[in-house]
This record gives C-alpha cells, sequence and structure tokens, in this order.
C-alpha cells in the first residue's frame, strides 16, 4: 500500500475501518476532494456503510465509483458545493416557465393559437398560472433545499422539468448526495419538502378561489372533442367551504380561475410525493420514523396502487383513461423505486415522539389530496 508522490502534505482522514474494507492504492487530492484509489474487499454499499460513519466524524461526506481495475473512494468537506452558476437549473426554469405559460394561455386563458402565433407575448396572460404552478413546486423543493444547506448535507438547487399539457411541466426534483448523518436529518429534510408545499398549496387554492372565474369563449363550447376533468380532492373542497367559494359553475361559460390549477397541482404532486417507497419524500420519512421496517411498507405500495387500478376497472367499469391507467403506472413505477430504497442514515437513533407526531400529521393531511379518480379524459 503506498501513496501517490504528489499528496497533499495536509494529513488526510485514513480511519481503521478504510484499511480494513478497503485495498489502498494510492491517496490523491484534487483540490478539496480526495481520492483514495484501490478496490473494495465488500460490496459498494457495505464499504460506504462500514466507512462512512468515520469520514463523516473526520468532516467529510464519501462516494464510491468504479472504475477499470478497482474503485476510487471520493471523500469531500461536508457541504462542499459547486460554484459558479446552476446553468441546468437556470436553463430548465426558464423552459419551464414557457411551457407553462403557453400551456396555461392556450390551454387554461382559452387564447388561441392563431394569436399566440401572430403576437407571442400573448402568453403574458397566463402569468397567474405559471406562478401558480411554478409557486407551490418550487417551494416543495426549496424545502428540501432549506433543510439540507440547515444539517450541511450536499444538496441540489431544484431542477424543473418542463412538458406540455395539461401543466406545462412534469414537477421539480432536487439531487440529494452524499450520506445523510441521522434518521433525525433524514427526516427533517424528507418532510421539509411536503410542509412547506402544503402551506403553499392552502394559500394559493384559497387566492384562486378567490378570484373572478373566466369566460369560456363560445367557440371552445361548440369545439367536439374529448377534455380533461380534474376531481376535487377533499382538501380543496374544504378551503372552498372555508372561504365560501365554489369549485365549479354550472353556467357553462364560466370556469374558475387558472390559479386554482396551480393548487390542484400541488396537492396531486404531494400525495404521490409522500408514497411510502424509494426515494420520495414519504419512503425517506418511512424510513426516518420505521428504521429498516420501512422495507416492509414499501413492499405494499405497489400492491395497492394495483388493487385501486383494479377496483377501478373491474368494480367501477372505470377506463384507461378514467385514472385506470394512472394508478397502474404509479404501481409499476412504485415497483421499479422500491429496489432502490430510501437514503440510508450514518445515525440509526430513533426519533422523538415530536418529530413521529408531526410525521403522522403531515401523511394524513397528505391522505386528504387523495381522490379515488383524479383525472378524466371525457366527450365533450
Amino acid at each position: 500500500m503506498a501513496d501517490s508522490e504528489d499528496v497533499d502534505p495536509t494529513p488526510v482522514p485514513r480511519p481503521e475501518e478504510l484499511e480494513t474494507f478497503f485495498h489502498l492504492v494510492e491517496v490523491r487530492r484534487d483540490g478539496e476532494t480526495i481520492r483514495y484509489v484501490g478496490e473494495s474487499l465488500v460490496p459498494e454499499r457495505a464499504l460506504l456503510d462500514r466507512v462512512a460513519p468515520a469520514f463523516y466524524e473526520a468532516g467529510y461526506e464519501i462516494d464510491i465509483r468504479q472504475v477499470e481495475g478497482g474503485h476510487v473512494l471520493l471523500a469531500r468537506p461536508i457541504g462542499t458545493r459547486p460554484d459558479g452558476i446552476p446553468w441546468t437549473n437556470l436553463g430548465l426554469l426558464i423552459a419551464t416557465i414557457l411551457t407553462t405559460l403557453f400551456v396555461g394561455a392556450y390551454g387554461w386563458y382559452y387564447v388561441p393559437l392563431s394569436t399566440i402565433r401572430s403576437s407571442p407575448l400573448a402568453v403574458l396572460q397566463a402569468w397567474p398560472f405559471t406562478a401558480a404552478v411554478l409557486g407551490v413546486l418550487l417551494t416543495h423543493e426549496l424545502g428540501h433545499y432549506a433543510a439540507g444547506r440547515y444539517y450541511d448535507v450536499n444538496v441540489s438547487l431544484p431542477y424543473v422539468i418542463p412538458f406540455v399539457f395539461p401543466f406545462g411541466t412534469l414537477g421539480a426534483i432536487i439531487r440529494m448526495k452524499g450520506r445523510i448523518p441521522s434518521r433525525r436529518v433524514l427526516f427533517d429534510i424528507g418532510a421539509a419538502g411536503p410542509i412547506a408545499g402544503l402551506l403553499a398549496t392552502v394559500v394559493v387554492t384559497a387566492i384562486g378561489l378567490s378570484l373572478d372565474p373566466i369566460t369560456v369563449p363560445e367557440y371552445v363550447l361548440q369545439r367536439s372533442g374529448e377534455v380533461i376533468v380534474f376531481n376535487d380532492p377533499p382538501l380543496l373542497s374544504w378551503i372552498a367551504d372555508a372561504i365560501g367559494r365554489p369549485t365549479g359553475y354550472e353556467d357553462p361559460t364560466k370556469a374558475v380561475h387558472p390559479v386554482v390549477i396551480g393548487g390542484w397541482v400541488g396537492m396531486f404532486f404531494t400525495l404521490l410525493n409522500l408514497l411510502p417507497v424509494g426515494q420520495l419524500d414519504g419512503g425517506h420519512m418511512t424510513r426516518a420514523m420505521l428504521g429498516e421496517r420501512q422495507e416492509t411498507v414499501a413492499a405494499l405500495v405497489p400492491g395497492a396502487l394495483f388493487s385501486i387500478a383494479a377496483y377501478l376497472y373491474l368494480v367501477l367499469d372505470y377506463g384507461i383513461n378514467e385514472s385506470v391507467g394512472l394508478w397502474a403506472f404509479w404501481g409499476l413505477f412504485a415497483t421499479a423505486i422500491a429496489f432502490s430504497g430510501p437514503a440510508t442514515p450514518l445515525d440509526e437513533s430513533e426519533l422523538g415522539w415530536p418529530r413521529l407526531l408531526v410525521g403522522i400529521v403531515t401523511f394524513l393531511v397528505g391522505a386528504t389530496c387523495f381522490m379515488l379518480v383524479p383525472v378524466q379524459i371525457v366527450a365533450a
């Protein structure tokens, strides 16, 4: 076992666990990153489980890469983040602003496509829709980001995903790098997103319901084909009842303000994120609350989602476009992500009752966003 000749003279961490489970060939420095080159003597995940606590105590978070002929263990100071402008995040955000403006203008404000072609700035009419949708999504992800920064966990800024109809986006994600120090930190980071997102969702929904309805043009009413119907989750109905506003109108020429759709998006995305499986927020929270018993809960999630799809199709005689396909897709998705599991904390100390109570309440509030049939595509 020999060190590279160009090793920085500053002492580098070399815990006993590293010597035991990793055949070390050389050590290299690349700025603040220390590279331990060699070969793992145990499976990669087992190596990380064994050496990560010692590196964390020394002030480093670690990751492992497989290279030709062996492995490289990367150690970076806790909380180290790349410098410079996050061009990828910024580019995706700009793209999503454009897609939500277009979808909002054409699909929710009924601006004719010919008008948008002749005057592209006409899409700016939909800025309240864009603000509502991106507001709830970014508040959710920035909740994770703020909690991660508080605990010096290496988390990325949000990546917003542009798309087309019906919302102009597929949502937003953040990347969490390195190991999580404890179950307490894992819970706080995992719960911060849904809690922040739900608060933003309630505010956006109340604002949207308070706004005057928009007028549906005559040419839209005369158009034949299929339309997408978004059904009301209990939470949306309760907010409407609390402020004395309707969630719909019998008059076909009136439609609720598109800002309400931002609230609907926040509720539905929160519900999906709280599924207790894989790298979803619910998976992280359940892992923190239950420890390794989370795997038992996660194993039940795909079956539950497939059961909902089967109930709608076989018992209620709903079609694929009436949320049967939606729940079936999420059953497949949950099956795929269940194998990766949630983040594994270094410290397995149990949570105290205050955090357990917060977790239970968060899941219960999230359950008020559930709809058996969230979306239906029906004939106009």
